[in-house]
């Protein structure tokens, strides 16, 4: 069986010694070449010899994660992101749809993470930059997000999405270019991501930028018009939540 070398950057001791423990007990095909606690210890052994897989903390005594990979632009190794449970870093890895292992994690997330790092999945460039400024800005509003296609991943600017569309387990995107993508996740999924960001679930199947509404037709049970002449059903559950917007004006 032919080894694959890994390197492991965690600043937290017993996070260290656990994720290094359950690498070597659990993934005999992993050979952990070195271990590091900050981004200049790293940097120094990085530079001898790059592993096949870099588990990677993003926040380090020194520094982060992302000051690591700038250090090493051309980095090949795939990297597998670890994060403490920290509302914000959650929210930047879902709108950069990049994967990552959540701290405290189960053996069924380390080996899932591994799975996909052996299968060569890993971010684009634009990806990690989208994580990065919602990392360390968190305060900052995110202007894009990555919608992972059947064959590709598409990194879009939030204010161009016009509205969302159900349809059981995937979820339609609509654009002001009158171009759409398919998505491979629920419109739950992004309602919960996209409510601070100026969009509203106004029925079932349907989330919609505010700033896209034109009008609302209370007859017929209520509706929205929005700017690209969509017509988009309200539910009676929901009819409150946009006439308490659109009287906020």
């Amino acid at each position: 069986m032919v080894k694959l070398t890994s390197f492991v950057v965690e600043d937290n001791s017993l996070a260290l010694d656990m994720l290094v423990n359950d690498i070597t007990t659990h993934h005999k095909e992993i050979e952990i070449i070195g271990t590091a606690k900050s981004v200049v210890e790293a940097a120094k052994l990085l530079q001898k010899k790059q592993p096949d897989i870099l588990f990677l903390d993003i926040m380090l005594g020194d520094g982060t994660g992302f000051d690591l990979l700038e250090i090493f632009p051309n980095l090949t190794s795939k990297i597998i992101f670890v994060t403490a449970s920290d509302e914000f870093a959650i929210r930047a890895f879902k709108f950069a749809a990049i994967d990552y292992i959540l701290k405290p994690y189960s053996n069924e997330d380390l080996e899932s993470s591994i799975k996909k790092a052996k299968q060569q999945i890993e971010p684009q460039k634009e990806q990690l930059n989208i994580l990065k400024q919602a990392v360390t800005n968190p305060k900052d509003n995110i202007k894009k997000i990555s919608l992972h296609t059947q064959d590709k991943i598409i990194i879009v600017n939030i204010e161009d999405i016009i509205r969302c569309k159900s349809d059981n387990n995937y979820t339609t995107f609509y654009f002001k270019d009158k171009s759409k993508i398919l998505v491979s996740k629920t419109l739950k999924y992004y309602s919960d991501m996209l409510n601070t960001h100026g969009f509203l679930r106004v029925h079932q199947s349907h989330l919609i930028n505010k700033s896209q509404i034109k009008e609302f037709i209370k007859s017929d049970g209520g509706y929205i018009i929005l700017k690209d002449a969509s017509n988009i059903p309200v539910s009676v559950r929901k009819k409150g939540d946009v006439i308490e917007f659109l009287n906020s004006f």
